[in-house]
């Protein structure tokens, strides 16, 4: 992966959508990455199925964050 790439958020599948699908709201182009489908697909195996890794270009990374937290910050009990 391009090292001008951060990780911003790690967990599930469904937050993961809802992060990106506010990023791309707001023109930030973010990548995610699934380990255990990609292990999968590879025939290895997973110990954290279903958990997602998002990045996004250093650039847009003040912007991004803020999504993240929000998004978060909502979930929360």
């Amino acid at each position: 992966m391009d090292s001008n790439y951060i990780k911003i958020y790690t967990g599930s599948f469904i937050i993961a959508q809802l992060i990106v699908d506010k990023l791309d709201a707001v023109g930030v182009s973010a990548i995610v990455k699934d380990e255990s489908e990609s292990g999968r697909l590879a025939g290895f195996g997973s110990s954290i199925p279903g958990l997602q890794e998002i990045y996004v270009n250093e650039e847009e990374l003040d912007a991004a964050v803020p999504i993240v937290e929000s998004v978060t910050a909502e979930l929360q009990p």
